[in-house]
């Protein structure tokens, strides 16, 4: 396994809700990463673990070979890929983004 892929998959493991984004929850560096931070916090994850892939060139590359997605943002909840902006934000519009999110955050999961 190379070293990028066991990175991502930490980091994935590394918190209930995980985004790989550009720029930081605080300062979104486009607006679909900006869309998907929103919608993650109104759906009770305030503070995902967040990679901005600006920082990293492996990490912006190596998260789309990891998932086969081809853009970024990149949401994770419970270790399972979700998609982009647009797929977490029809999920929060049906309820189900909620749902895996409590899921995630309880301790049974």
């Amino acid at each position: 396994m190379s070293d990028i892929k066991t990175r991502i998959q930490e980091t994935i493991a590394s918190g209930p809700v995980v985004i790989f984004m550009k720029g930081s929850p605080m300062l979104p560096q486009c607006g679909f990463s900006a869309t998907a931070v929103e919608v993650l916090k109104r759906a009770g994850a305030p503070n995902p673990v967040a990679v901005d892939v600006l920082q990293d060139p492996e990490v912006r590359q190596g998260i789309k070979d990891f998932s086969g997605w081809p853009t970024i943002p990149q949401v994770y909840v419970g270790g399972e890929f979700l998609g982009g902006s647009d797929i977490v934000r029809e999920l929060y519009e049906k309820g189900e983004l909620q749902e895996k999110i409590a899921a995630a955050n309880s301790p049974a999961a």
